[in-house]
């Protein structure tokens, strides 16, 4: 004996997506925008680096102003993206951890690694640049 639908149930979502914390669609496309703006400071910051190394003393300062440029588009990437994802704690640990010279590195790659799991979970193909916007 098959137990039929309660016909009084509320309507279930088909549309859910899958690891982030609302659930919703518009968030998968923000998480989608800012793992390209993350991909792109990784990028940025790994030419700085570089850069950072070949370039004599005098010119440094410049290069100083494009990382702290370059730290606070990061940061602001990061706290977007993880406040999707993460509890409020670990968020600002990464929106901290974002502004580190080094640790910037690891935690870009890291919530980078993260964003490409939710897209790709929620049936996106992610490439070299992230997930094609125009799916959204």
């Amino acid at each position: 004996m098959a137990m039929e639908e309660n016909p009084y149930s509320p309507p279930r979502a088909t549309d859910r997506i899958v690891g982030v914390k609302s659930g919703r669609r518009e968030d998968l496309k923000a998480v989608a925008v800012a793992q390209k703006s993350i991909l792109v400071c990784v990028f940025i910051y790994i030419i700085i680096i570089i850069f950072e190394a070949l370039v004599p003393v005098e010119y440094r300062l410049y290069i100083g102003i494009g990382d702290l440029v370059i730290a606070l588009v990061a940061a602001v990437s990061v706290l977007l993206l993880a406040i999707r994802v993460y509890s409020i704690g670990y968020v600002v640990f990464l929106g901290i951890g974002a502004l580190v010279p080094w640790l910037r590195l690891l935690i870009l790659l890291m919530i980078n690694g993260k964003a490409t799991k939710i897209l790709k979970e929620n049936g996106h193909k992610v490439g070299f640049m992230g997930a094609d916007l125009s799916e959204f």
